[in-house]
């Protein structure tokens, strides 16, 4: 086996939830001393195009509430970097670019993004600020900010180049890898198209997929599935017309399963008479697809009522799906309505808490919750 091959598919493996741990595990530290910011090393996250590194970054950095600046460095110039050199006198100064943050006691994200895609020279401007967190004596960056970098791995037949040993040595790398149960925790409290992620679900190897693919069209990745949900919103009526948006963003192979999908499962019309109508009656489809499909409609809906009165009635119908629910998918589907883009639970969980059969599903499938809250299958 070739060494470098050997070295890549060992390398420091971590998924969205890790990478989410241990991103927030550094910006508490941060937060709790400012002259940690000398000692935290710069993390650097290797991935494939599309997998979402840098949304993940993005969305702690709005979860905190604080500042988020993303660099895309292939798309700068030295000077954007270092700053512009402009005469003075008998001498040079230099003009520092406005975008990096001034208050001494502002908090944030600094990103490099797309890193390995800019060339050494780009590369060579950028290490002063990543590794000194300064650019000479003309600026040095807040203590509150964190310093990281994002990148494609040679392998994935993107634009990427080699990082200088004396860059990489001073990062922490882990390589994000996909995960199509993190990837529809998210989807779910992002308000992603219920029948993208009940697909991804039953079908999670199709979440990203590089093998086989024409990779100068379009390829399933979490990056393009998301899209999709945005195309079927738009065109969901017009199968012919969704059926081409769909083979563009994640190709054929992709696009006919999910397309099949959709077209075998007709429970997203059905959650929505179910969960606010009592005398509907509840259906639970015998496949797992038929299941998927009915959770993510349940979890999609259940939050999207008119008023108080509208989120009454649908929450009586989340708890009347999910007492009749297998275990496995009854606390899948809680953990979901539990869960907004935000990552606050406290408003969502107490009004499913505080609802009078919330005792009566605790003691069906409490033993089942407690074990998938551990990482376990129920």
């Amino acid at each position: 086996m070739d060494d470098s091959k050997a070295m890549l598919d060992l390398h420091n493996r971590i998924d969205a939830k890790g990478l989410e741990r241990l991103l927030d595990g550094l910006l508490d530290a941060l937060a709790a001393d400012e002259g940690a910011a000398g000692r935290l090393p710069p993390l650097m996250v290797w991935g494939a195009p599309g997998i979402g590194k840098s949304s993940i970054f993005r969305d702690a950095a709005a979860r905190r509430g604080i500042g988020f600046i993303d660099v895309r460095l292939a798309q700068r110039e030295p000077v954007d970097v270092r700053g512009l050199p402009v005469p003075d006198g008998d001498g040079v100064k230099w003009l520092v670019s406005s975008e990096w943050p001034r208050d001494p006691k502002s908090r944030g994200i600094i990103l490099f993004d797309e890193i390995t895609a800019a060339d050494r020279s780009l590369q060579v401007a950028a290490y002063e600020f990543i590794l000194d967190r300064r650019l000479g004596d003309l600026y040095r960056v807040p203590p509150g900010w964190f310093i990281c970098a994002a990148g494609n791995r040679v392998s994935d037949r993107a634009v990427a180049t080699t990082m200088s040993s004396a860059l990489a040595n001073r990062f922490m790398h882990v390589e994000l890898a996909g995960d199509a149960e993190s990837w529809g925790a998210w989807a779910i409290a992002a308000g992603v198209h219920p029948s993208v992620t009940a697909f991804i679900r039953f079908r999670p190897a199709c979440l990203f997929r590089q093998e086989g693919e024409n990779l100068e069209r379009g390829w399933p990745s979490p990056r393009a599935w998301e899209r999709v949900g945005h195309m079927v919103a738009l065109f969901g009526d017009d199968v012919p017309l969704l059926r081409i948006a769909v083979n563009g963003l994640v190709g054929e192979k992709a696009g006919v399963e999910f397309m099949a999908f959709r077209k075998a499962n007709a429970q997203f019309d059905d959650a929505a008479e179910m969960l606010t109508n009592p005398s509907a009656g509840v259906a639970i489809p015998e496949k797992a697809d038929g299941k998927y499909a009915l959770c993510s409609a349940v979890a999609y809906l259940l939050w999207r009522g008119r008023d108080a009165v509208d989120e009454t009635r649908r929450l009586d119908g989340f708890f009347r799906i999910a007492m009749a629910l297998p275990a496995d998918f009854s606390t899948m589907l809680m953990m979901d309505v539990i869960s907004d883009a935000k990552g606050d639970l406290a408003e969502r969980a107490s009004k499913v808490f505080a609802h009078p059969r919330y005792a009566e599903w605790t003691a069906r499938f409490g033993a089942a919750m407690r074990k998938r809250l551990k990482g376990a299958k129920p």
